[in-house]
């Protein structure tokens, strides 16, 4: 009966958000805990589903780690959660078959860049060259060479926004039995691709890069190849390995690897044009809403915090408020120091605080206010697509003029409507909602506005990517760069 170690890491990060993250902003998962994943839209929820589906698997549940979207881990930070990670795995790896390794791939901590390829090596250690590892990964990691020398085999997740968790995590764990059965043989092809994309055309539903995802599952469902995936990577998470990149797994065949690699990337290249934010600066934003009978959107992506930014952004609300915007608007940010402000004065009460600019001051002053205090809750609530806790600590709903304002203690994915329904509020009942993504799933929102606009605003995750400061990332890399000649190749990886 094989046995299979199961193992999680997953975390986003914005390195050029000013707040680094802590230990403390990971939920772990030890040992049987691991289950409490069982059905969940996640990577574990579904590869637990392929494993306990097999009668004749024994599971072996280490350790998972999960933290939201925030700038670069702490070093102290680091040190202690890949110490807990890999003891556990230690302690529980002796007699195993076969490991799978749920990560995100776009982690960074402060002295080491590359925290899923530290892990990785570490867990290859131990489980010795002969043991398959099946990773699976968000498109938006970056896969590093040092990850594909540790690992058998892949799974990448094929939508954006993400509503695949589950069907990833079934995928890998399928092809972690697979080669425990059937002895193939993985050779993994990886195209690097100098670009940094950003934009609609990113949406898997409907644009250039959804219809390139179709052509590596096509691929991988008519037996060309094992897996296949496209990886933009995350453009805020400044590495050394940062970039888009093709990746193609068959079973033993290094020419279909290579082959298939390098004409997706090939056919990647040129649109990476049409793959960058098309962003409309804030005040003519403004005026057209004005003009708008229908309610809006106002994508706040610079300030993405399941991007990693800090959430603390006020650039809208200042905008809307010195332009006399008179409509109704909806809006959230993380302000702790205006929730505790709210739930120390109480429901009802009228308090004068500011709001914005608590982490990320240099781009954005503290605004004041003067509110009132509409509802405090603890900011517990779930993602509506995976079903995940989200806990924003003390939150309150503030009122002032004709804004409502969400004030969190802390940053969480704010990808969905989550954080405005457990705190009472309902965006289709207001003309102008504030969202700090750079895309939600279709009917969360587009599909009942009159008009979402991208906007052009400062922040840790901009889409106007020049204006963030790369200094790690390889160069030249466009649109950092312009003048980029690129001939696609591939290196083979086969252990």
């Amino acid at each position: 009966m094989p046995r299979l170690l199961i193992v999680e890491c997953m975390q986003e990060i914005s390195s050029f958000n000013p707040l680094p993250s802590q230990y403390d902003n990971f939920h772990i998962e030890r040992g049987d805990e691991l289950y409490a994943q069982r059905g969940l839209n996640t990577a574990i929820g579904g590869a637990l589903s392929v494993f306990e589906a097999a009668p004749d698997v024994t599971l072996v549940p280490a350790i998972g780690a999960r933290a939201g979207s925030a700038g670069l881990l702490s070093t102290d930070g680091w040190q202690r959660l890949s110490s807990e990670i890999l003891d556990a795995v230690e302690t529980r790896i002796a007699g195993v078959d076969g490991i799978y390794v749920s990560l995100h791939g776009a982690m960074g901590a402060d002295g080491e860049l590359d925290p899923e390829g530290y892990l990785l090596t570490a867990i290859r250690r131990m489980a010795g060259p002969d043991i398959p590892i099946v990773i699976s990964l968000d498109l938006h990691g970056i896969l590093t060479d040092r990850m594909l020398r540790q690992i058998d085999g892949l799974a990448i997740y094929h939508t954006y926004p993400h509503v695949d968790f589950a069907d990833t995590g079934r995928r890998a764990g399928k092809l972690l039995l697979e080669m425990l059965r059937g002895g193939i043989k993985p050779v993994i092809a990886r195209a690097i691709i100098p670009a940094l994309v950003r934009g609609d055309e990113l949406i898997t539903r409907t644009g250039c890069y959804g219809d390139l995802i179709r052509e590596c599952q096509r691929i991988e469902r008519d037996g060309t190849v094992i897996a296949a995936g496209i990886m933009i990577g995350n453009p805020f998470t400044d590495v050394p390995e940062l970039c888009s990149q093709v990746l193609v797994m068959t079973d033993g065949d290094e020419s279909v690897a290579r082959n298939e690699a390098e004409r997706l990337a090939g056919e990647f290249w040129p649109q990476r044009f049409r793959m960058q934010g098309k962003l409309i600066p804030l005040d003519r934003a403004i005026a057209q809403a004005s003009t708008i009978d229908g309610p809006v959107v106002f994508t706040d992506a610079a300030d993405a915090t399941s991007s990693g930014a800090s959430g603390d952004s006020n650039a809208i609300l200042k905008a809307l408020r010195h332009a006399r915007y008179g409509n109704r608007v909806l809006a959230q940010i993380v302000d702790p120091r205006a929730a505790a402000a709210a739930h120390k004065a109480g429901v009802g009460a009228r308090i004068e605080t500011t709001l914005g600019g608590f982490y990320d001051a240099e781009r954005f002053e503290p605004m004041p206010v003067q509110a009132e205090v509409q509802l405090l809750s603890n900011g517990r609530s779930r993602l509506e697509t995976m079903k995940i806790d989200l806990d924003a600590g003390p939150t309150a709903v503030l009122t002032f003029d004709n804004f409502t304002v969400v004030v969190l203690s802390r940053a969480v994915s704010l990808f969905d409507r989550a954080m405005y329904y457990s705190n009472g509020l309902d965006p289709q009942d207001f003309d102008l909602i504030v969202v700090k993504s750079p895309h939600t799933e279709h009917h969360m929102y587009d599909g009942w506005v009159e008009k979402n606009f991208n906007i052009d605003a400062p922040g840790a995750t901009s889409a106007n990517l020049k204006s963030l400061g790369h200094t790690i990332c390889a160069r030249p890399m466009y649109p950092l760069d312009e003048s980029i000649e690129f001939t696609p190749s591939s290196t083979v990886y086969c252990r």
